[in-house]
């Protein structure tokens, strides 16, 4: 592996502008993580959360270690992850400091059940996650997350919730599909079908 020198990596310094402005080019699923136990509970808006491997389950997050779920995550050693349906657009605003709501109050208007490690878990969510913390590797503002999964609940639900160019987007795996459907065959093709 060829490492850059560190004086090489601060001569060609990408501004925070252009980064955003890149990273806004990718689409992520919605999810809210959340920490802590009992009253003592918060969450957060994240689109950082990605699978790390099947076997076995584990999946990691990035967290600003400025938000006040971070030392709950780190003092618990657990959080949730539920990911976003597409109708679930208010808990995502919510979460992600709307209205400036903070801690327990985020969690008001919605159902959720406690998890086996503590956390509270969406119900209602396309998938709810329960992980114990493996390991954190702190970095510049964030911290990587990596947890294990301990326990799922997945929903039959199939319309999710992304974020794109700044914005919150429905994803609708069957209304999305006849779109392309509509768009990508030819009609002299449609026909027969």
């Amino acid at each position: 592996m060829n490492v850059v020198p560190r004086d090489l990596m601060t001569e060609n310094a990408v501004s925070s502008a252009d980064f955003r402005g890149a990273m806004r080019h990718l689409t992520g699923g919605v999810s809210v993580i959340t920490a802590g136990r009992g009253k003592d509970i918060t969450g957060m808006t994240v689109t950082s959360v990605a699978s790390l491997s099947v076997d076995p389950p584990t999946l990691i997050v990035s967290i600003n270690r400025d938000a006040s779920s971070f030392p709950l995550i780190r003092r618990h050693g657990a959080f949730g992850v539920n990911i976003l349906a597409a109708d679930q657009l208010e808990i995502a605003e919510r979460f992600a400091g709307k209205g400036g709501l903070k801690g327990a109050d985020r969690f008001a208007g919605a159902r959720w059940v406690t998890a086996v490690s503590g956390v509270p878990l969406l119900v209602g969510a396309l998938s709810a996650v329960d992980c114990e913390v493996e390991e954190i590797v702190e970095r510049h503002s964030h911290a990587i997350v990596i947890g294990r999964v301990r326990d799922v609940k997945n929903s039959t639900r199939n319309a999710a919730l992304a974020y794109w160019h700044g914005q919150y987007v429905a994803v609708d795996q069957d209304e999305d599909a006849a779109r392309l459907a509509d768009v990508s065959v030819p009609t002299h093709l449609r026909r027969g079908i």
